[in-house]
């Protein structure tokens, strides 16, 4: 991973981003509530939800409280870092880390719409905006004149 984070990456799988997202939009919950959920929309029993509850908690995506009656679940990580992390874990695997690559073949299979392409527009002004900042910011221990240390020899 580019990140340099990679003790931290906590690997989903598809069934479990389905519990963090109930657990992301609503928690904490119950075992029972979640079974109630997931009975309704994946037809999941109990004993596989306390399967998917158990070895999330393993990986450090979950945590629970105990409360009066029953254990109340809660997400541990952020919605948008694990996206984040899968993001880039898909980027790295199917295109190489090359951003530009996976951008060309998502546009070839789908035209934009005009709001997508102002978006688009939007994010790579950031972009260029984040990289001259960057490239014009000081580095410490050298001038700005002319890049060599600042400091007496």
């Amino acid at each position: 991973m580019r990140r340099g984070r990679e003790e931290s990456v906590i690997r989903l799988s598809e069934a479990e981003w389905k519990v963090m997202d109930v657990l992301w939009e609503e928690a904490p919950r119950t075992i029972m509530q979640l079974t109630r959920h997931f009975q309704e929309t994946t037809g999941w029993t109990k004993h596989t939800v306390m399967t998917f509850l158990k070895r999330m908690e393993e990986k450090g995506a979950i945590y629970h409280e105990t409360g009066e009656r029953a254990k109340h679940y809660f997400p541990k990580i952020d919605r948008q870092e694990a996206a984040l992390q899968e993001t880039e874990e898909f980027l790295d695997k199917v295109f190489g880390g090359r951003m530009g690559l996976m951008l060309i073949t998502m546009m070839e299979r789908k035209a934009l719409s005009g709001e997508e392409i102002s978006e688009l527009y939007e994010i790579l002004r950031r972009a260029e905006t984040k990289r001259q900042d960057a490239e014009t910011a000081p580095v410490k221990g050298k001038t700005a004149r002319d890049g060599k240390d600042g400091g007496s020899q």
